[in-house]
């Protein structure tokens, strides 16, 4: 890797191509940004001071002897602002009616020194080739980026030998091997970073195969506007944020690296499952360990990627969750209780088990696991494993196969909770607020009456947790003379059976408020009467006269109830 300060002159330099991936999204320029480098090259040229125009990575591709070209090199970053660049000093040189300084950058004999993508290249063309100044009628970004040049641009602000020689950027140059996601997402840590779905598509496809392209990606992924909004939505993943088509791309690599026929290594299998180098997994697994065939698993991804798409649903957390067992209540635990690690074994149930009916009995358990270990706040940081790595590579598609596994593992890592233990983590788990709001969810949709309520469940992510006793109960609940009774009660409101989903955040007055006053409200304030009215899991509690901690571990008893057999064993 080469970096440092480069000029236009650096980048351009007469016998260099750089090409834009072919299937790189389109260019998205518009006039804020179009009328922000206009003023920046005005100032430029009256000032004739040094201008930062940002960061340009561009990466070596190799080049044949009989190639036209000598250097040719991938446009890592930098597509919008040398896009707009080329377009800016065309309309200079049409207005002025000198091209050399253009030709001399931008022109390689018949050649244009950018090689743009398939969604670009006819409008850029058109406009680099042309030879006098035109009214152009198209609406892309390409075509409007001419246009407002062309109807802005004032050569009395314009010194083109001030541009060229105070205009830098930040150059990185990258040899063949060296991986451009790490250093393209390390120098935008702070703005939009380069997807492996991007890199991937450029990977497994060339300017050649179209068709392919077509078949494969497009009519999959970019259909029309709904199915790129869909792989486009961008969720919280663990640590990181995620777009949907990155989350697939990784669930399939984690499906497909446990192919008994392809005997990936342990070691291998670990590094792997990094979401951090999913880009650089894909290559080293292809080339390993599909002897570098690319076009191998494209049809299966295609699968894959369809039946992702059919069954994930991000949505499901805005509206009424089903009471049926079923891909419903997976998406709600996955993306309503950030479970995403779920995701790879999900898929690959999805993909492989074609009974309506056995699916749903292990999806069924699979809620009975995690809501279980949820409840008594079991460990998650070995779902990864269970979920990415044991369940797929024992080939577990049934409820019976996976009682049996956890059976069968002398380590209980695992553990499937027991009643006595669920009963336990009701009284005294002390759990995050959405893990909370999640598990009285959960049971609130399924022991609801939907026939008999005139009060519809809304979705998961239209409610807010509320502690019945509040955490600050000593300024209108009395005050214990006990300190080993104030320990308990503080202990104990923590505890599910004094938290309650509410459909608004309750007033401040009235949440630190006496019980009496917190249930009816006060004035124009409301209280829990109105918030959680209709709810199951309330509605009884709404008629006591006292909160306490008898009370609340009366309602710990009727939550474990219901409980152990939503999710029984």
């Amino acid at each position: 890797m080469d970096a440092g300060k480069r000029t236009i002159n650096d980048i351009f330099n007469g016998n260099r191509v750089l090409e834009i991936p072919f299937f790189q999204r389109a260019y998205v320029w518009d006039t804020d940004q179009w009328e922000r480098l206009l003023e920046d090259m005005e100032h430029v040229s009256q000032t004739n001071k040094p201008y930062f125009l940002g960061s340009v990575i561009l990466k070596q591709q190799p080049t044949n002897t009989g190639n036209r070209v000598g250097d040719k090199r991938t446009l890592i970053d930098g597509q919008q602002r040398l896009t707009t660049l080329s377009i800016f000093f065309k309309v200079l040189a049409l207005k002025t009616k000198d091209d050399y300084e253009f030709n001399r950058m931008f022109k390689l004999r018949d050649l244009i020194a950018i090689q743009h993508n398939h969604n670009d290249i006819d409008a850029y063309e058109l406009i680099m080739n042309l030879s006098e100044l035109k009214d152009l009628s198209g609406t892309d970004n390409i075509t409007r980026a001419y246009t407002y040049f062309n109807q802005n641009l004032n050569l009395d602000k314009l010194d083109i030998n001030n541009i060229l020689a105070k205009i830098l950027f930040v150059g990185i140059d990258l040899d063949e091997n060296e991986d451009e996601q790490q250093i393209f997402d390390t120098i935008n840590s702070l703005g939009v970073k380069l997807t492996t779905a991007e890199l991937l598509k450029n990977y497994f496809f060339n300017r050649d195969e179209i068709s392919t392209y077509n078949t494969y990606w497009k009519n999959v992924f970019e259909k029309d506007e709904d199915t790129k909004n869909y792989w486009d939505r961008e969720i919280t993943a663990g640590r990181l944020k995620r777009e949907f088509i990155d989350l697939f791309f990784f669930s399939y690599l984690q499906i497909k690296i446990q192919d008994k026929n392809l005997n990936v290594k342990t070691e291998d299998k670990i590094e792997f499952s990094k979401v951090e180098q999913l880009f650089e997994s894909y290559k080293r697994f292809i080339k390993e360990y599909l002897n570098n065939d690319k076009k191998s698993i494209l049809a299966e991804i295609k699968d894959y990627a369809l039946i992702f798409q059919e069954n994930f649903d991000y949505e499901i957390i805005e509206v009424e969750l089903s009471d049926i067992s079923g891909i419903e209540r997976i998406n709600a635990i996955i993306f309503g209780l950030d479970t995403s690690t779920l995701i790879p074994y999900i898929l690959y149930v999805l993909k492989n088990v074609s009974n309506n009916n056995e699916r749903n009995e292990l999806f069924e358990f699979i809620e009975t696991y995690v809501m279980r270990r949820m409840v008594v706040h079991a460990s998650t940081k070995n779902y990864n494993q269970l979920f990415t790595d044991r369940l797929i590579n024992n080939e577990i598609l049934s409820k019976q196969q996976f009682v049996g596994y956890l059976d069968g593992q002398s380590d209980k890592v695992n553990f499937l909770p027991t009643n006595e233990e669920l009963k336990a983590g009701f009284d005294t788990a002390q759990l995050v607020n959405k893990q909370s709001a999640g598990i009285l969810y959960f049971i609130e949709s399924k022991i609801r009456n939907r026939r008999l309520q005139s009060t519809q469940l809304l979705g998961l992510n239209k409610y807010s947790l509320e502690h019945l006793m509040p955490k600050k109960w000593e300024n209108n609940w009395g005050k214990l003379s006990n300190n080993e009774d104030r320990i308990k009660r503080n202990r104990k409101l923590l505890t599910l059976g004094n938290l309650t989903i509410i459909t608004q955040a309750l007033n401040s007055t009235i949440r630190d408020a006496h019980w009496t006053v917190k249930r009816k409200g006060k004035k124009d304030k409301k209280g829990l009467n109105n918030y959680s009215a209709g709810l199951e899991t309330m509605n009884d509690y709404l008629l006591f006269d006292e909160w306490n901690e008898q009370t609340i571990e009366q309602r710990a008893k009727f939550l474990y109830n219901n409980a152990k057999e939503i999710w029984k064993i």
